[in-house]
C-alpha cells in the first residue's frame, strides 16, 4: 500500500486543527457538533479541489502556519484574508517539497486549506472533526503540532486547474432571531442589544465568543431550568455580557437566550477576531429562510461554474 502521508506540519499556528462540517445527532448524549467555525469557507475550499463538501481540511486560527507537501497535490484556501505563499508565488498546485506559508490574517480569524482527497483521519461518530475541548476526533484528538504527518485520501479522478471564486463580503453585522427569553429583558435592554456594538474579547474560543459592551440586565429574577442549546445561541450570563455559542458549545445551558444567529450567518462566527466589534440585526423567520435560500443559490452557482470549467 502506498504511503498516504502527504503533508507535514513544519510550523503549527496558535490553533490548527483537522475539521469537517462536524458531527450531528449526538447532542442528546452531550456530544458537541465541533467542526469548522466557518463552515461556508470550508465547503467552498472543498468544492475548489473537487472534494465532497464535508471532506476534512485544515482550520487555522490566526494563521502563522507552515506546511510542507511530501507529494504533488492540489489544494485550495478560503476564509479570512491572509497572505499565503508557495515557494514565493501563489498557486493551487503543489509539487513534492513545496512549502505553503500562511501568515497572520489582516482581518478575520479562520483560514481553511482543503486538499485533493481530504485529510484521511479516522471518522468518529460520523465525523473527522477535532473536538478540542473533548480531546477526541481529528488528529489524535488535539490541535496540530510541528512534525505531524497527515494522510490524504483518494484523489479526485477529474483533471483540476487553477481557479477561484468570489467569497462573501465579510462585515461585522450578524442577523439573529429573537430568543425564547428575550421578553425577560426590558425594551431598553433589548434596544441596547440590537442597536449597540459588541466587542469580541480575547477570552473566546471554539466553545463560544464572549462579548463586551452594555450590561444586559434581566428583569425576571427566577432561575431558569436547564435547556438545550446549540451553536449560534446567544446567552446572557449573570454579568450581563453576552456569549455566542460556537462549534464546540455544550449541549445544555441555564442562562437566558436573548437571540440566536440564523443558519446562513453562522459562518461569520468563524471570522470574529478578538478586538473587533459585532452588531446584531433582528430578522423574522421568513427573512432567515430567504437568507438560507440565497446562500444555497450562491453555492449552487459555484458548483455550476466549476462543473462548466472542467
Amino acid at each position: 500500500m502506498p504511503d498516504s502521508k502527504q503533508i507535514e506540519i513544519i510550523q503549527a499556528g496558535p490553533l490548527a486543527t483537522v475539521q469537517d462540517l462536524g458531527r450531528t445527532g449526538f447532542r442528546h448524549q452531550g456530544v458537541s457538533r465541533a467542526g469548522a467555525l466557518d463552515s461556508l469557507s470550508l465547503r467552498i475550499a472543498n468544492r475548489l479541489v473537487g472534494n465532497p463538501e464535508d471532506a476534512a481540511g485544515l482550520e487555522l486560527l490566526f494563521g502563522n502556519t507552515r506546511i510542507r507537501f511530501l507529494k504533488e497535490i492540489w489544494f485550495a484556501m478560503a476564509g479570512c484574508e491572509c497572505f499565503a505563499t508557495l515557494n514565493g508565488n501563489w498557486t493551487k498546485r503543489a509539487r513534492a517539497g513545496d512549502e505553503l506559508i500562511i501568515s497572520m490574517p489582516r482581518n478575520g480569524l479562520c483560514a481553511y486549506v482543503a486538499l485533493d482527497g481530504g485529510i484521511d483521519v479516522p471518522a468518529l461518530m460520523g465525523s473527522r472533526s477535532t473536538d478540542v475541548q473533548g480531546g477526541f476526533g481529528g488528529w489524535d484528538g488535539r490541535k496540530l503540532q510541528t512534525g505531524d504527518l497527515l494522510p490524504i485520501g483518494k484523489k479526485n479522478p477529474k483533471q483540476l486547474k487553477n481557479r477561484g471564486v468570489l467569497l462573501p463580503v465579510l462585515n461585522q453585522q450578524i442577523r439573529v432571531l429573537a430568543g425564547p427569553e428575550v421578553e425577560q429583558f426590558s425594551a431598553q435592554t433589548q434596544n441596547a442589544f440590537f442597536s449597540h456594538g459588541w466587542k469580541v474579547t480575547a477570552d473566546s474560543n471554539r466553545m463560544g465568543f464572549r462579548l463586551e459592551g452594555d450590561v444586559l440586565t434581566r428583569t425576571e429574577k427566577a432561575d431558569l431550568l436547564s435547556h438545550g442549546v446549540f451553536p449560534g445561541v446567544i446567552q446572557v450570563p449573570p454579568n450581563g455580557q453576552p456569549i455566542i455559542l460556537a462549534a464546540e458549545a455544550q449541549a445544555t445551558g441555564g442562562y437566558p437566550r436573548i437571540a440566536s444567529v440564523i443558519e446562513s450567518d453562522l459562518w461569520r462566527l468563524g471570522q470574529l477576531r478578538p478586538g473587533t466589534f459585532v452588531h446584531f440585526k433582528r430578522v423574522t423567520r421568513e427573512e432567515a429562510a430567504a437568507a438560507k435560500a440565497h446562500q444555497q443559490r450562491y453555492l449552487d452557482r459555484i458548483a455550476l461554474a466549476l462543473t462548466e470549467g472542467n
